[in-house]
């Protein structure tokens, strides 16, 4: 996909993922729409996986750590195929397949089961190294939240990609800067996130994480032979709609039908 595709693509996840949170009167809006532009551009422009062959072992792995954006996860596989846009309607309700956390055993094209934070890109880490191990010549892409960084377990996964030499792996890192309870540097600060990336061996390449350009260019560099990359992506919690935009009380409220509209309204192409 080009800009301009990509950009009106990634206006009609938003447009999902605020249906799929006002039907349902709950989930995860905040998270989901800061994270629409980087998982647009690295399904549709970098992953290699085929909506009708899910389990193809060759296959490109996804693992979104930040398990309660799982609304943007279904709205992109929605959009490629994987998923009918008609289980959008049954999103959180009991026994639909679109439960509030991504479930792998349920949904085509979902790779990992995750909603406990901190543990995601551990799952990549032996994901990628599975895949060195079986000389497969497939990637692996996690999708962090940087409220989620704060948890120890994080760091050791950064330790062993770095230790095992993952350049297969990508960790991406959606710093909106927000978490449930306030701001991260309120709740815990992460002090100098880059330094401390870059300490624990990865290759960074920090980024503005709604500049879909900016995004292409670091998914599509070079690996740096031996080294795990993480895109380090400076984004908004909300982006896209104003009155979601920067507050933290959407991390997990849903819209009103009247909220609904408005979103909708100013998602229009």
């Amino acid at each position: 996909m080009n800009t301009a595709e990509l950009s009106s693509m990634s206006k009609q996840v938003r447009r999902d993922i605020i249906n799929m949170t006002a039907n349902a009167g709950s989930g995860h809006p905040g998270g989901s729409l800061s994270a629409a532009d980087l998982m647009t551009c690295l399904f549709f422009n970098h992953m290699h996986v085929d909506p009708k062959h899910p389990d193809d072992p060759d296959r490109d792995r996804f693992v979104l750590s930040k398990g309660h954006a799982a609304p943007c996860y279904y709205a992109v596989l929605a959009e490629m195929g994987f998923i009918s846009r008609d289980e959008f309607q049954n999103f959180r309700q009991l026994h639909s397949i679109l439960q509030g956390h991504p479930d792998s055993k349920k949904v085509p094209g979902i790779d990992a089961a995750t909603g406990s934070l901190g543990q995601g890109c551990s799952i990549a880490v032996g994901m990628a190294l599975g895949a060195k191990l079986q000389h497969k010549d497939c990637r692996v892409y996690a999708l962090l939240g940087d409220g989620e960084c704060q948890e120890g377990q994080i760091w050791e996964s950064f330790m062993a990609a770095a230790h095992y030499k993952l350049d297969n792996l990508t960790i991406i890192i959606d710093n909106n800067g927000l978490q449930i309870d306030g701001t991260n540097d309120e709740v815990m600060s992460l002090g100098d996130l880059p330094a401390k990336l870059r300490a624990f061996g990865l290759d960074v390449h920090e980024i503005d994480g709604h500049d879909l350009d900016t995004i292409e260019a670091a998914l599509s560099a070079p690996a740096v032979p031996g080294v795990p990359k993480c895109i380090l992506a400076h984004t908004v919690k909300g982006k896209g709609v104003s009155f979601m935009e920067n507050q933290v009380s959407w991390h997990g409220k849903a819209p009103n039908q009247e909220q609904r509209q408005q979103a909708l309204k100013e998602l229009e192409d």
